[in-house]
């Protein structure tokens, strides 16, 4: 394998960034409502047992943040356009509102939060980078973007600024590993399944070479 594998460009968007089409809006939608589906298996299946095993030190509760922060991210490298991390995130939130939830309207605000968090992430790079790294850091910026902004004033409002540095720093992994490595792996999986052939991801794809060692998804540009 060549290292020009490994540094190829990512293929964009038809027609730039900006061109949003039909395809995308539909799809935008259908994943927001399959991760609002998948919000509210957690809230009612998963949410209690793992406040339970956190319960000696609740900072640690948070580990599970990157949940809720994968719609955004995946939208965006998806859909690879600006827009479609807040448009799915907010999807999500709304449907998980809608359907009911333990924190109210609170959904919204964090959909809000967290799906500018990641937009801001790929805004740095104008919308053209969109490997490994690029992922990781919109989880980090969705993590902070919550906690910083809402979290601590809300859900942490009681907490000791140790604590509340916890509940950041515990977010910051759990963005990095399950929603921005997460969100990454599982964009892959879908275009090597070939449900992303409309997409920039599903479109690489399509243009590698035959060999089976070779990775569209390298983790650097």
């Amino acid at each position: 394998m060549t290292t020009s594998t490994f540094t190829r460009d990512r293929a964009l968007a038809r027609g730039g960034p900006f061109a949003w089409r039909a395809v995308d809006l539909v799809t935008a939608a259908i994943l927001g409502v399959a991760f609002g589906v998948a919000f509210l298996g957690w809230d009612y299946l998963l949410n209690t047992p793992w406040s339970t095993l956190t319960a000696g030190f609740p900072p640690a509760s948070s580990l599970a943040l990157g949940v809720w922060l994968l719609p955004a991210v995946v939208g965006a490298l998806v859909i690879c356009r600006p827009g479609a991390a807040l448009f799915v995130e907010m999807i999500a939130a709304l449907l998980e509102f809608w359907l009911g939830n333990p924190w109210g309207a609170g959904v919204l605000i964090s959909g809000l939060l967290q799906g500018l968090g990641v937009e801001v992430a790929f805004a740095l790079f104008r919308w053209r980078g969109w490997r490994l790294p690029h992922a990781v850091l919109a989880g980090v910026l969705a993590a902070v973007f919550e906690i910083v902004l809402y979290e601590w004033w809300s859900y942490a409002a009681e907490y000791a600024w140790g604590w509340k540095i916890a509940v950041l720093a515990f977010s910051v992994i759990s963005g990095a590993l399950v929603a921005g490595v997460g969100g990454h792996y599982l964009v892959r999986a879908l275009a090597r399944a070939g449900a992303l052939r409309s997409f920039p991801p599903g479109a690489e794809l399509a243009a590698a070479p035959e060999d089976p060692t070779y990775d569209a998804f390298p983790a650097a540009r």
